[in-house]
């Protein structure tokens, strides 16, 4: 144990002599270590011998206390799992769909209709609502802020004085947690720069999105993942390298992670497009992330394909009704809509059940009913030999099943049998009087 100590300290004094040690990593390490002196001595004397680097990826634990958000990393029956908290949902490789309502922008720059989609959302099965945050004059170029943007959705003469309309300040962001925190439900927007995670930072929500635009974005991931909260990552538009990029950079902070397959369309007309078999590849090269996917389909039916490619997080924009002023709305769900997509995600979750194939409860009497028994095919008198032809094969099940003839067959009968009587082992011999290996039965049955 004391050099298990003096080699922790080693490791300390060279985290903290680093100038680029973050907090969340020197609170990786002290979690590493409570882990380590519980450990037993063969599994410690195993990392007492690895490197540092190894040490920490295997026995990290980093708890959040401050935002509710934790990740664990465990060795459970040989296979690495991986577990997000945010406040009370547990979102891991076992658990239901955790299910975001993308509100965005839907809410058209009003508090109230923002605040009865939150409402809706919680009321419809969703665990967490996601808004959008900008500052607008520091994400755009003055070309961009100031171009001109007139048509049928948009809120302002120019895109600025447009996307300045849908914005909401912090007095309403507040307004607007408090709202679902008494809903019980997750708080949480996209920021596109600097300036909108440190808004939000302030509002203190407990996790954050990176949107598919953003991934190659990479200071902007890193000043997000330094955080140390909760991110989920859209990876649509993005090669796998761009991916690895980011999946690097938020791995370096330790931030729990739930990577997003996404088709970077809006809306996704092609079905041919989503590749959710992207889900196998994330699952591969990335086994300590949480897979998730981001759908900008009008249907309810991809999220659950996905949850059994291993998905355990859905994204899906939500509206009131289609038919409202915007871009997102046409293939936004509405409350009908995410309460049956809710649904049969709940019920995907249960349908997949347990990897070990045993009879159901339920099964039980239909079985019974439409199974069948080995039973006396005629009259047969004690004495005889049980050969054949002296066998049918009836419904219902519950006495010996058929598979068990050859078990049968050449025994002798201790008792008279009657026509259609269950044949059993306490009727008949315990020694075979002749074997048989194998019947035609096409032969004996009566045609």
């Amino acid at each position: 144990m004391r050099g298990a100590l003096s080699h922790i300290g080693k490791l300390l004094r060279h985290l903290k002599a680093s100038d680029q040690t973050s907090s969340n990593t020197l609170f990786t390490a002290y979690g590493a270590i409570l882990l380590y002196i519980n450990l037993p001595y063969r599994v410690t004397s195993v990392l007492r011998s690895a490197k540092w680097e190894r040490f920490i990826r295997l026995t990290w634990v980093y708890n959040c206390n401050w935002h509710n958000c934790q990740i664990m990393n465990r060795k459970k029956s040989g296979v690495l799992m991986v577990e997000i908290k945010i406040g009370k949902y547990t979102i891991s490789e076992d658990s239901p769909c955790f299910v975001i309502a993308e509100i965005g922008h839907n809410h058209q720059g009003d508090l109230e209709i923002a605040k009865k989609m939150i409402v809706a959302a919680a009321e419809n099965g969703a665990h967490a609502v996601k808004f959008q945050k900008r500052s607008n004059k520091n994400l755009f170029t003055n070309e961009m802020y100031n171009k001109p943007y007139e048509n049928e959705n948009s809120y302002g003469k120019t895109y600025g004085l447009h996307r300045e309309a849908l914005e909401f300040d912090e007095s309403e962001y507040r307004e607007l947690k408090k709202l679902a925190d008494e809903q019980g439900i997750v708080f949480f927007a996209t920021p596109f720069d600097f300036w909108s995670v440190d808004f939000l930072e302030k509002i203190g929500v407990p996790c954050y999105k990176i949107a598919s635009a953003l991934i190659t974005d990479i200071p902007l991931v890193e000043y997000i993942a330094s955080k140390g909260k909760p991110i989920f990552l859209s990876t649509g538009g993005a090669t796998i390298e761009d991916v690895d990029h980011a999946y690097k950079t938020i791995k370096k902070y330790n931030a729990p992670l739930c990577i997003m397959q996404c088709t970077a369309a809006y809306p996704q007309m092609d079905y041919k497009e989503t590749h959710l078999n992207v889900l196998k590849t994330y699952k591969q090269r990335y086994p300590d992330a949480i897979l998730g996917l981001s759908s900008h389909d009008s249907g309810i039916m991809l999220p659950i394909a996905a949850y059994v490619l291993g998905s355990r997080v859905v994204e899906k924009h939500f509206t009131l009704n289609r038919a409202m002023r915007g871009t997102d709305h046409s293939y936004s769900l509405e409350p009908v809509g995410l309460r049956k997509m809710c649904r049969d995600l709940i019920r995907v979750y249960e349908a997949m059940g347990s990897s070990e194939k045993r009879p159901q409860q339920s099964e039980i009497n239909p079985i019974l009913k439409m199974g069948k028994s080995i039973v006396a095919k005629k009259k047969i008198s004690k004495g005889t030999i049980i050969t054949p032809e002296l066998v049918a094969f009836k419904s219902p099940g519950g006495g010996l099943q058929p598979y068990k003839v050859y078990d049968v067959l050449g025994r002798i009968a201790e008792k008279d049998l009657e026509p259609d009587e269950l044949i059993s082992f306490d009727k008949l011999s315990k020694d075979f009087k002749q074997r048989f290996e194998s019947v035609n039965w096409g032969n004996v049955y009566d045609k």
